[in-house]
């Protein structure tokens, strides 16, 4: 592959589709040479989703331009992120990663000969690797550390020393893999910018870099191996596909954060070459595109409908995951799924005398207590420039304290005495020394810049107004539960007429946030139902088809 292709022809498929590359000239001079070394890791933690495809698209332009590529399943920092993959199912995680790569490649007629895969632990545990570690971590500082594994590691309140380790290493695998170009996602480029500021001082070559755009989830926010309702994994079922894909934000008309089109755009387009719709006569009927711009184009006027793209992109996905599908059916492989990830509802709680509630059964609006409040005061967080400290009436005998994020999108003047909406049986966190002890929900749409509006109670409110769902209670959810509730919960008392409320986990809570959306016409939504009081809907002013949070 490569060989009969001009350095300038294997420079536009090395770079074509990349959101950013630093150090294309390198690239030019060594392609001007020989052919060029280049290595994409994953760190092996939660299940490959469909957004790896876009990676693999790029590997396969990679070989088309006779790059030598390597793969590497990046092990030792899927634990060292946060302990994503615990220490005893590392290898297993390695082994699904392999096999689950392979088959994505093979699904898209990559040749596996042309590839070196390599596995993390195989050289970074060795002696002069190790001291390459005390070397950099004697030059690095915890903030630059901190800074560059901020978009790809884990953020916490009080991060483990093994967080700040990782970019680090990741700068280290360019030198150990002897590589003249590291390729991942544009969410990487701090780590990239670490490496290149810091190999030098070890007396190692500065490498360039090749980084793809990061695909919107369902949600149209980044899709997350760890956020099941963002993103298809590559074993779903048919009815699956067809499920999330009926749930995913595409709002007519609206192109950005609209994950269905950037799918289209960055899997389907550099691995197909064409998109087929299939509607009614009367609606433009059949219809092939050949490129992107033009489907973009007609999605933006309304021209196509976001049933009829959603449903090619049903069809083209399926084509993609059949093979796949196909190669798990092996008893060692599902075998091999299993054990690598067991199913947490099976491994927490045993034998505790409990019953298990299902997932399923926990994830419903009735665990949430949304009512809502008046700001009666709100000031500049003392520790923190983009946070609010309010106090907020929600009908208890003192106001609660509420840390919120609003300081680039609402003025002190706008919150002031402001009706709210709180989300009030959330687990109190500490954000930068004070304990907030609800969250102030608010309709959001990313971009640049990003818009935020907190979501509006109906004209006429008063504080502790219970929020419903429609068609599903009549005076809102905050329900009394029996003791002992289901996993990532707890029963604290203070309920309406003396009923307990379940406190609920962040985990359990943003979960639930997946499915809280604005509608078109600016209603706050679960699940496509609205949420309300007895006085009417809740709202935002302009954000439609936005998050809520």
């Amino acid at each position: 592959m490569g060989e009969q292709l001009s350095p300038d022809e294997k420079l536009h498929l090395i770079t074509r589709n990349l959101q950013e590359v630093l150090g294309e000239e390198k690239i030019k001079q060594v392609l001007s040479e020989r052919e060029l070394k280049v290595y994409w890791g994953t760190a092996t933690t939660g299940k490959p989703h469909v957004a790896y495809f876009v990676p693999m698209s790029k590997i396969a332009d990679f070989l088309k331009a006779g790059c030598e590529v390597t793969i590497l399943f990046a092990d030792l920092h899927a634990f060292l992120d946060n302990m994503k993959a615990p220490w005893e199912l590392l290898e297993l995680r390695v082994q699904y990663y392999e096999q689950v790569i392979k088959a994505m490649l093979e699904s898209i007629g990559v040749p596996l000969d042309k590839l070196k895969f390599i596995k993390g632990t195989d050289f970074q545990l060795s002696r002069e690797y190790t001291l390459d570690v005390y070397r950099l971590s004697s030059m690095v500082t915890e903030h630059d550390a901190k800074k560059a594994g901020a978009e790809v590691v884990k953020q916490v309140d009080h991060p483990l020393l093994s967080g700040l380790l990782y970019p680090g290493l990741q700068a280290l695998d360019e030198e150990y893999l002897k590589v003249d170009a590291q390729f991942g996602g544009v969410d990487q480029r701090k780590i990239f910018t670490l490496a290149e500021k810091y190999l030098p001082s070890l007396g190692y070559a500065k490498r360039s870099h090749l980084m793809n755009p990061m695909v919107p989830g369902l949600t149209g926010a980044k899709m997350s191996s760890s956020e099941e309702e963002s993103k298809i994994d590559l074993l779903d079922r048919k009815e699956d596909v067809k499920k999330k894909l009926k749930k995913a934000f595409c709002e007519p008309g609206n192109i950005e954060n609209n994950g269905v089109l950037s799918f289209v755009k960055h899997v389907l387009f550099p691995l197909v070459g064409e998109f087929s719709i299939k509607r009614d006569p009367k609606f433009g009927g059949d219809k092939t595109y050949t490129d992107f711009e033009e489907v973009e184009k007609e999605f933006g006027e309304e021209l196509i409908h976001p049933g009829d793209l959603k449903a090619g992109v049903e069809v083209a996905l399926n084509k993609l995951l059949d093979p796949i599908r196909k190669k798990f059916e092996s008893p060692e492989l599902r075998k091999l799924s299993n054990t690598a990830y067991p199913d947490p509802a099976k491994s927490k709680g045993a034998g505790k005398g409990n019953p298990k509630v299902a997932e399923e059964d926990e994830l419903v609006p009735s665990r949430l207590d949304i009512r809502v409040g008046k700001v009666i005061s709100v000031e500049k967080h003392p520790d923190a420039d983009s946070l609010y400290l309010e106090k907020i009436d929600v009908g208890e005998a003192e106001p609660r304290t509420v840390v919120s994020g609003l300081v680039a999108y609402v003025s002190q003047e706008d919150l002031q005495d402001r009706l709210v909406v709180l989300l009030c049986n959330l687990k109190p966190q500490k954000m930068r020394g004070v304990e907030s002890q609800a969250m102030l929900l608010c309709a959001s749409i990313e971009g640049d810049p990003r818009r935020v509006e907190p979501l509006d109670p109906p004209e006429g409110s008063q504080v502790d107004l219970k929020v419903s769902l429609r068609c599903q209670y009549t005076e809102g959810f905050c329900l009394s539960l029996s003791p002992g509730g289901p996993e990532g919960v707890s029963l604290s008392p203070g309920g309406p007429e003396g009923a307990s409320i379940l406190r609920v986990s962040v985990s359990l809570s943003l979960s639930l946030q997946v499915d809280l959306k604005v509608s078109g016409q600016c209603v706050a939504q679960w699940q496509d139902k609205h949420l309300m009081t007895k006085l009417g809907h809740i709202t935002c002013k302009t954000l439609k088809g936005g998050n809520i949070s």
